[in-house]
């Protein structure tokens, strides 16, 4: 058993609370450290850290911040290994699968070291006689990021790098289930030459992040996580003034159109259904086969979610890791429960695996639904897991109704050969992120990640031009200059709107 830290102007700090929550390896069951919930004085610690670093921070010339996010990106290099171990000893997602997060993450990194030029403001001469205007971006203060379990280290990623890179510092939240990661990515940030202060981690739970919304230094808050705690976050900072982006739920639909390449679409529902057993805010939930094709297509799917490899992380040849809880398992295995008993066909059922030596992890097989109905909980609902349903329509017009009257609004894709189907659909569908032929269409850090609907909550997404905006106020400068010369006599106020001409 191993007592983790919190990390606090520049170094590790031992929690003082006496409070602490459990970590398990998913794979096992055991129980293999406990990680501090910080109390009111570990609160304090971290916001007067963060708010002691601001204003040097803040003025801290671009060149130099961005010296050290290109150093910060090389180690992240370095450490990719550990890092990835990291992820899976916490979460049990597989080593390949936590390679892939903490890339994505990474090129936030990468994203953030063009600072100098993301950070540019705008200037138009001559607005009015003598008169210039221009634009500046300030960094909003301290920020707050509150991070899910699913992915310890891409999640955070897509906040801090900006944040920081703008000249705010930063208070890191993350899920008590996973803290170790954060806990290294802090360590080498501050190695690469972070100031202390600029970056903390705070470990806690609910109550922790109750007393850091409302802590009046906290100037912006970024929330990942479930909607009902998403809208929850972005009501409580929302009402405390605070600028607030707030990512929620998502139901996540693949339409497959009758001439869509069969292979090509089941291997792109597996991977992206049951890929990080489907602990994934951009998982594939959904199915919707158009037409014809459900009855191959069902079969296709079936013969390959029987086949999929499952086993702990660390085994090369796993291609599906555990859930990350006991209590996150029976929730699931309520869903699949649920589907049964509402008329739903299950033609996989995951629920019976047993892997030895492992008897006491977290494992759920891959389960396949056949003739869901939008009525159903496991419809509805986000479930998190290894479950994929596949519901049938008659006609593409139907499959873009069903998807824009789900409450959700993520991610959804399209698998067809027709460009004008694809092109129709892309229009058409009321979603946030939309892929075609691509299963997960998670967007590159120069672009924003954000959903619709009750996915978001928040006018703008996380990373890109989006993540910019969100970290920074902008100042908007008129300045005219008066001639000099003694002869010149001001022609008295002027009480009108003044025009610039």
């Amino acid at each position: 058993m191993t007592d983790l830290t919190h990390f606090i102007g520049g170094s590790r700090v031992t929690g003082r609370s006496g409070r602490f929550g459990d970590i398990f390896n998913p794979a096992t069951g055991e129980r293999t450290a406990r990680v501090p919930f910080a109390d009111a004085d570990d609160i304090k610690a971290a916001v007067d850290a963060a708010a002691g670093a601001l204003p040097a921070w803040a003025a801290t010339p671009l060149g130099k911040r961005a010296e050290i996010m290109f150093r910060y990106r090389a180690l992240l290099d370095v450490h990719r290994d550990e890092l990835a171990r990291l992820i899976t000893a916490e979460h049990g997602k597989v080593l390949s699968d936590a390679h892939g997060s903490l890339q994505r993450g990474i090129e936030v990194v990468e994203f953030a070291c063009g600072l100098p030029h993301l950070l540019k403001g705008e200037l138009s001469k001559n607005v009015g006689t003598g008169v210039d205007s221009w634009s500046q971006r300030h960094p909003v203060g301290v920020c707050l990021g509150i991070t899910p379990f699913n992915f310890p280290t891409m999640v955070p990623m897509w906040m801090y790098p900006l944040a920081i890179a703008c000249g705010n510092t930063f208070i890191l939240k993350p899920s008590e289930k996973v803290p170790s990661a954060a806990l290294r990515l802090a360590e080498l940030f501050s190695e690469a030459g972070l100031p202390p202060g600029v970056f903390n981690v705070l470990n806690g739970d609910g109550a922790t992040v109750e007393a850091l919304i409302d802590e009046p230094r906290v100037a912006a808050i970024s929330f990942v996580g479930s909607t009902p705690i998403a809208e929850a976050i972005y009501r409580r900072g929302s009402d405390r003034a605070k600028r607030v982006q707030a990512l929620g739920g998502a139901k996540n639909h693949l339409v497959v159109a009758p001439d869509a390449d069969l292979e090509q679409a089941a291997d792109a529902l597996i991977g992206s259904a049951y890929g990080s057993a489907g602990e994934r805010c951009m998982a594939i939930s959904v199915a919707v086969a158009v037409g014809a094709v459900a009855d191959p297509l069902v079969k296709v799917l079936a013969d390959k979610v029987r086949r999929l490899r499952i086993g702990p992380g660390l085994d090369p040849d796993s291609e599906m890791g555990p859930l990350i809880s006991a209590a996150h398992l029976a929730k699931v295995r309520g869903y699949v429960d649920a589907g049964v008993q509402g008329g739903a066909d299950l033609v996989v059922d995951g629920r019976a695996i047993k892997l030895q030596g492992f008897e006491n992890g977290f494992f759920l097989g891959g389960c396949l639904f056949d003739r869901v109905t939008p009525d159903m909980a496991i419809y509805r609902e986000e479930i998190f897991g290894p479950v994929l349903g596949v519901i049938r329509v008659d006609d593409m017009d139907r499959a873009i109704q069903l998807i824009d009257e789900h409450a959700y609004g993520n991610g959804t894709a399209i698998f067809t050969r027709n460009g004008e189907t694809a092109r129709n659909f892309v229009d058409r569908v009321q979603i946030g992120m939309v892929g075609v032929n691509v299963p997960i269409p998670v967007p590159m850090a120069y672009y924003s990640f954000g959903g619709w609907k009750r996915s978001l909550f928040g006018p703008l997404h996380v990373h890109g031009a989006d993540g910019i905006r969100f970290y920074t106020r902008t100042k908007t400068v008129t300045q005219r200059w008066p001639h000099q010369e003694p002869s010149q006599v001001s022609s008295g106020a002027n009480l009108s709107m003044p025009t610039m001409r």
